[in-house]
Parts: structure tokens; sequence; C-alpha cells
């Protein structure tokens, strides 16, 4: 027997059920679905020190168990003394099993490590569907060993969907476990 991820048997099994009757879909193929989750992390202090990038490069791999890249700057700013082709920041872009894996691990294990964590705010969804999650610290993550860490960085995450609509998105990712904020 193959090893299927919870997120992903919960869409199957009640995700998709429950949203076809919510808002009234005929057919499968109609249910929004979670399409890739994005971790990213920009570092304005990179300009400085470059081995800033190479340990946020190692974080967000530990985090996703996939391999992350550093993202370079598109052009010259001199303002902030910086040159195009410097690295300023790190992602990683998660589909398939990793995706609903890392999802699994965010909701059950490191949201919950949030110090007086009441919920996540609703009004990050972008008006197509897609939704971003501020974090504030990496060292929710249980994969982070705190005493190793040499800055504590947030970083966002994306959740791409395939919804029309914030509302059907917002019901589809409530439907994952992600806990939001009464209003």
């Amino acid at each position: 027997m193959q090893y299927v991820a919870r997120p992903k048997k919960l869409y199957n099994e009640k995700v998709v059920p429950a949203l076809k009757e919510e808002f009234g879909y005929t057919t499968v193929m109609q249910v929004p679905k979670l399409q890739k989750i994005v971790i990213s992390q920009g570092l304005g202090a990179a300009t400085a020190d470059k081995k800033i990038v190479d340990y946020a490069v190692e974080e967000i791999t530990l985090i996703a168990g996939q391999k992350a890249v550093p993202c370079l700057s598109k052009k010259d700013e001199a303002a902030f003394k910086l040159r195009k082709g410097m690295p300023i920041g790190a992602r990683v872009t998660l589909c398939g099993d990793r995706m609903y894996e890392f999802l699994d691990r965010l909701v059950t294990s490191a949201l919950p490590r949030i110090r007086d964590f009441n919920g996540i705010k609703a009004d990050s969804f972008d008006g197509r569907g897609n939704y971003t999650l501020g974090i504030t610290e990496q060292i929710i993550f249980p994969e982070i060993n705190i005493d190793k860490v040499k800055k504590i960085q947030g970083m966002d995450i994306t959740f791409v969907t395939s919804a029309r609509t914030d509302k059907e998105a917002k019901a589809l990712l409530t439907h994952f476990g992600l806990p939001f904020k009464k209003n």
C-alpha cells in the first residue's frame, strides 16, 4: 500500500463533497484544488552579508523537505547598495505530495507553536483565489534547531489554488484545516 498524505486523503474524501454541496458544483472537476505552495524569504540584509542567503536557503530546505534556491536581484538600486544578480532572498515551490505533507506539518505542528495564537488573518487573499500567510519567526517549525539559528527571520507562505474567487479559496483552505480568525 502506498503512503498518501493526510490532506490529500482529506481532500478526496471530505473536501470535494463539502465544496460541491456548498457551491453547487456539478462535477468534481469544478471543485477548486490546491495547485502549489511557495515558501519565500526576502533578505534585505543580504547586501551586507552574503552568508545570510546561504543560511536562509539551508533553513527553507529543512522546512520544505525540498532544495530551496536563492533569488537574485533583477536590477541595480543604488539607494540599497544593490547590484543586478546579487542574491537577496530564497524560495521553494512545493507541488504534489510534498505540498500536502508540508500543509499537514504546518497545520498540525507549526501554527500551534506560535505564541498567543488566535488564528490567521482572513484578509490576505489576492482577489484571484490565492492566499499569502506571513510567518514572523522560522523557529515555529520543529525541523529548525533553535541553537543553530543565526538570526530570527520571517517568511511568506503562498497557497496557490485553482479557485476563481476568494470565497471559494477560503472555503477550500478552511476545509484543509487552516485556522482563520473569526471576524
